[in-house]
């Protein structure tokens, strides 16, 4: 498949970065080659879209009628990317490579980045940052499961994976190397790269010594889990108040 069918491939949606196998999610590094090729070799073009003028190498998507995707101006979707029948593109912008599941949000100013792969029932809150993964090749972008929430100002970058109706609280900020620690427990429990599924998140610090003295740095804290009892989309919201931590 030559590079161009590759990114024809992927904006219909019949190809993806990664995609689910079991509990695991497989790189498809001929893909990610695809795109850096895509991007060696496209050249910069202006393109008028009624009052706006853009100057890019990569075309803008086309076709949401037919794809049943409702885009708010002036949000861009680039070409290479795909959106699943029900998404909502508030003032927004996705980028070449990646994926939106049916019926998620992607609010105002929240930007879904390179190879991104975000499950179906996801709202991605304004101003949500997702990093784009496509270098080294075989690197796991960032995942976003099914029915999670992401809270406004949310930064999740470098590959995290957040589990399926996960709840990350606002301004909660995840790298790979961030810790993520279950609280709920006698003991902490830490993760890395991972937030578990249904886990409530909010942000924390934790303290260090250095030969200067003891600070606190950044982590992320799992204070509870959403009650598998409670209707999907109510628990979204009442998931955090549960815990004191509002939306």
């Amino acid at each position: 498949m030559t590079t161009q069918e590759t990114i024809a491939a992927l904006d219909r949606g019949e190809l993806r970065v990664a995609e689910q196998v079991g509990d695991e999610w497989v790189v498809n590094q001929d893909v990610q080659a695809a795109i850096l090729d895509f991007f060696r070799t496209q050249t910069m073009e202006t393109r008028e879209v009624g009052p706006y003028e853009y100057h890019d190498k990569i075309p803008l998507k086309t076709g949401y009628a037919e794809l049943g995707v409702r885009v708010v101006p002036p949000a861009v979707a680039r070409y290479g990317s795909f959106l699943s029948r029900g998404v909502v593109l508030m003032p927004s912008y996705v980028n070449i490579g990646a994926w939106v599941g049916p019926n998620t949000m992607v609010d105002t100013w929240a930007t879904v980045g390179s190879g991104a792969q975000i499950g179906a029932n996801v709202h991605l809150a304004g101003g949500v940052g997702i990093g784009g993964v496509l270098e080294p090749p075989g690197a796991r972008p960032v995942i976003v499961e099914d029915g999670a929430f992401i809270g406004s100002r949310c930064i999740v970058v470098e590959g995290v994976r957040v589990g399926r109706e996960a709840v990350l609280a606002p301004n909660v900020s995840l790298t790979a190397s961030v810790p993520i620690i279950d609280v709920t427990g006698s003991e902490p429990v830490e993760y890395r790269g991972e937030v578990p599924p249904r886990a409530v998140v909010v942000p924390g610090t934790r303290r260090k010594e250095f030969p200067a003295g003891a600070f606190d740095l950044h982590c992320a804290l799992i204070i509870g889990y959403r009650n598998e009892s409670t209707d999907l989309k109510t628990s979204l919201n009442s998931a955090l108040r549960e815990f004191g931590v509002g939306a």
